[in-house]
């Protein structure tokens, strides 16, 4: 397989751009139509570089090209951010990338959406490990069935739902229907998110995306990269089939984003970066640190700028607020009618905990929001308040027993004990 990896040091543009020009010399390519699969902003991701070469290498070869954005559930993005994440003047996207639609994964529209197939009940309790057993229909943006080559670009990084992102998961939730998205989402949260965050291998959750991915009729490849977290630096790209270029780069991945501690830590601040808009993303920066707070200790979510829960789920989230798995799967028949995906985001953030009818929920730990979220809906949602004007981070730093990480969200920590 075409890899190309440095860990210690990131690799020259130079190198990453020879690179995929000769994966993209490839005469499969010659005549066919071709959409490329890319992320949003919400990842580090050198993504102009690598799409302008992977541009530069099939323009006025293939029949046609769509750069098609991925969002799973996010928020479309407006021209004017497509723009900027593609580092473009404004009204340039057309000269930039002359024969090439650029458009977002219409996810809420049902008529940009086909059916491919169905996973039966047996085999999604045989790959969940009986957690869940019912048929899920897997439909997909109709780019899927249009296009000859489906080639993911993206970045791969510990992931709280999957294991590792990247790969066919950029199908399965980044151009699915709600169905596939819900399902997977809360198998990986059933498993939780601490478990399976950084587990190398075919987690659950990615055996439930590789068998929807198994329905989709074009040709799949990916060039996945492994970027050096908030910057546009690579330190390694893997390009071939979706499920070993992928697990090829987990591989960096897992050497190169993830930290590890000698103890558990009694607090953390996670700094949060502007690649995140709102606290659907944001969460991250509880879920990467989660593993290393030791029980009765607290997260703090510091991200002053951010005012919103979420951009397209806000009133769901309003509904249940944020609860550990137990809240919900003790009280099943009231919860199980909302949206699944919802119910997991709820318990990634709110992290482990119980629940009992006779003693309430006890989480774990406690998240605190130092955000633009006021008092009032922080407390109604089951968080805690502080006003982020109160916090230094210069005084957290002094804090024994504290961790600040600043950019937040792509980093994973965990113990040094876990370590295999």
């Amino acid at each position: 397989m075409p890899t190309l990896a440095s860990p210690d040091a990131p690799l020259g543009h130079e190198r990453v751009r020879a690179f995929v020009a000769e994966q993209f010399a490839d005469p499969r390519f010659d005549g066919a139509r071709v959409c490329v699969i890319v992320p949003d902003a919400t990842r580090s991701c050198p993504l102009a570089e690598v799409l302008d070469t992977v541009h530069g290498a099939l323009a006025g070869r293939v029949a046609s090209l769509t750069v098609l954005i991925a969002l799973g559930t996010h928020a479309a993005m407006s021209q004017a951010q497509i723009e900027k994440m593609l580092e473009v003047e404004p009204g340039g996207l057309a000269a930039r990338y002359p024969g090439a639609r650029i458009v977002n994964h219409e996810w809420w529209d049902p008529g940009a959406l086909v059916e491919v197939g169905t996973i039966k009940a047996g085999t999604l309790a045989g790959l969940s490990g009986g957690l869940l057993e019912r048929p899920v229909t897997v439909t997909v943006n109709r780019a899927a069935v249009e296009h000859d080559e489906l080639v993911i670009l993206g970045p791969v990084f510990p992931h709280e739902v999957v294991g590792f992102s990247g790969g066919n998961k950029y199908l399965f939730p980044g151009i699915s229907g709600q169905e596939m998205i819900d399902v997977s989402h809360w198998l990986g949260a059933l498993i939780s998110s601490s478990s399976i965050i950084g587990t190398l291998g075919t987690t659950p959750v990615r055996a439930l995306i590789d068998e929807a991915a198994a329905f989709v009729p074009a040709r799949v490849s990916a060039l996945c990269l492994v970027v050096q977290s908030g910057t546009h630096e690579l330190h390694g790209l893997a390009y071939g089939d979706g499920k070993q270029a992928w697990a090829e780069a987990a591989r960096l991945s897992a050497r190169v984003h993830v930290a590890y501690l000698p103890e558990p830590v009694s607090r953390v601040v996670s700094i949060i970066p502007d690649r995140y808009d709102e606290m659907w993303t944001a969460a991250k920066g509880m879920y990467k640190v989660d593993p290393v707070v030791a029980d009765g200790g607290e997260v703090v979510i510091y991200a002053p700028r951010i005012t919103t829960v979420s951009h397209t789920h806000g009133p769901e989230i309003a509904a249940i607020g944020y609860h550990c798995r137990d809240y919900f799967t003790g009280q099943w028949d009231r919860f199980k009618d909302h949206p699944w995906g919802v119910l997991a985001h709820s318990t990634h953030l709110r992290g482990g905990g119980t629940w009992s009818e006779a003693e309430g929920e006890r989480p774990r730990i406690t998240v605190t929001l130092a955000t633009g979220i006021g008092r009032e809906e922080t407390e109604a949602l089951g968080l805690n308040y502080r006003d982020p004007a109160t916090i230094s981070v210069e005084e957290e730093l002094a804090t024994p027993g504290c961790l600040v990480v600043p950019n937040a969200g792509e980093t994973l920590f965990r113990l040094a004990s876990e370590r295999h």
